[in-house]
């Protein structure tokens, strides 16, 4: 009777643990939240790595007086800075040259560090989510100071193997530049 009981005690503990991990499975497919994200391939990878390196490459011009920040974006792109807004390649140099002269020159090395980054790749479109962060060193022994700070949603197509920006908000949180007083949006 003892190995009967042991026997039945052991198929039902077996059957509650198939149950379960089948209910468990069960409502992680139902979960909303995995359905908002186009499932992870190897081509996604590839994108998100390729979004990540535009980001990169734009913001390492920052401060270095580079100028071919239209390169980056689609013929009809439109850049929203704080309120200012530019759309097309050369309305957006344009507003890349105003702030420019509008920011007081820095002694020493400047950086942007990008941080949260957070990239959704649907097809040929994304969109990217960051925290920027401006830092300058005055000199290698002066100890860094925080410039300014913020974020910024962009909307981004691949183009003949390419991605490129096609709509950018950019907020400043902290460090506001002069220039944007009168159009800046808390947002």
């Amino acid at each position: 009777m003892m190995l009967f009981s042991r026997f039945t005690r052991a198929r039902v503990q077996t059957f509650f643990l198939f149950a379960s991990v089948v209910l468990l499975m069960l409502a992680a497919s139902v979960i909303p939240a995995a359905a908002e994200y186009p499932a992870t391939t190897l081509s996604t990878l590839l994108d998100r790595a390729q979004i990540e390196d535009l980001l990169v490459d734009y913001y390492a011009q920052l401060g270095t007086g580079g100028s071919n920040f239209s390169a980056f974006y689609v013929e009809d792109g439109v850049l929203d800075v704080n309120g200012l807004v530019a759309q097309g390649k050369k309305p957006i140099e344009d507003l890349y040259k105003k702030a420019g002269e509008g920011m007081p020159k820095r002694r020493g090395t400047f950086r942007m560090l990008l941080t949260n980054l957070k990239i959704v790749v649907n097809g040929k479109s994304a969109t990217a989510d960051v925290i920027w962060t401006g830092i300058n060193s005055e000199t290698v022994k002066a100890a860094p100071q925080f410039i300014e700070q913020g974020r910024e949603h962009d909307e981004l197509v691949k183009r003949d193997g390419r991605w490129y920006f096609k709509h950018r908000v950019i907020t400043t949180d902290g460090g506001l530049p002069p220039m944007f007083e009168k159009t800046y949006k808390q947002r």
